[in-house]
């Protein structure tokens, strides 16, 4: 793309082609971290404990956004639907992490260094709080 002996200035004609393809790069990039984030805005991931007592469902993010509890709970005791609940959750943000990480391949490409750094928050908030306890 250099010019030979015009000391190292870029030729206006590849100038101008050289930025018109880093701004089309741009822009595919902003589309498809638009398409990402309207994607991972409309995640809803549903889990249940192993039981069956409750029924939870996070967003992308994690956050409980519903809790369904069966008629058995009335028959157990406090902690034991505590349990089902935590157990319940943690099931949802490890469905919400592999779904998220999905779409953001999907979008994004494997291969993408913003789609890796990406999957690594979502990994490190969906999963970092979570015990095996």
């Amino acid at each position: 793309m250099l010019m030979a002996g015009v000391g190292g200035f870029l030729d206006p004609d590849e100038s101008l082609a050289y930025l018109r393809g880093w701004k089309s790069r741009i822009d595919r990039v902003a589309a498809d971290t638009q398409a990402m984030s309207d994607r991972l805005g409309e995640l809803r991931v549903r889990a249940e404990d192993e039981g069956g007592l409750v029924e939870v469902t996070v967003d992308s993010s994690g956050v409980l956004v519903d809790a369904r509890f069966g008629e058995r709970i009335q028959r157990v005791a406090p902690d034991v639907v505590s349990r089902a609940l935590m157990a319940a959750l943690k099931a949802a943000k490890v469905k919400a992490a592999e779904r998220s990480r999905q779409i953001i391949t999907d979008t994004m490409g494997s291969e993408s260094v913003a789609a890796q750094a990406i999957t690594a928050r979502v990994e490190q908030q969906l999963r970092g709080g979570l015990s095996d306890g």
